[in-house]
């Protein structure tokens, strides 16, 4: 598997905003997961995409 990014909006639990980013995928417990970083804040962002 190649290295998979996804770039869209997380949302920033320290800002409570919606933010474009960039992240990588993962695959954690079966569900493919992207963690990317905040632009503004540098806090780490999390977003779940769906089932593997």
């Amino acid at each position: 598997m190649a290295d998979e990014t996804y770039k869209g909006e997380f949302y920033c639990v320290k800002c409570k905003e919606k933010r474009e980013a960039e992240g990588n995928v993962v695959v954690a417990n079966g569900r493919r997961m992207a963690k990317g970083v905040c632009p503004v804040c540098g806090t780490k962002l999390n977003r779940i995409l769906g089932k593997a």
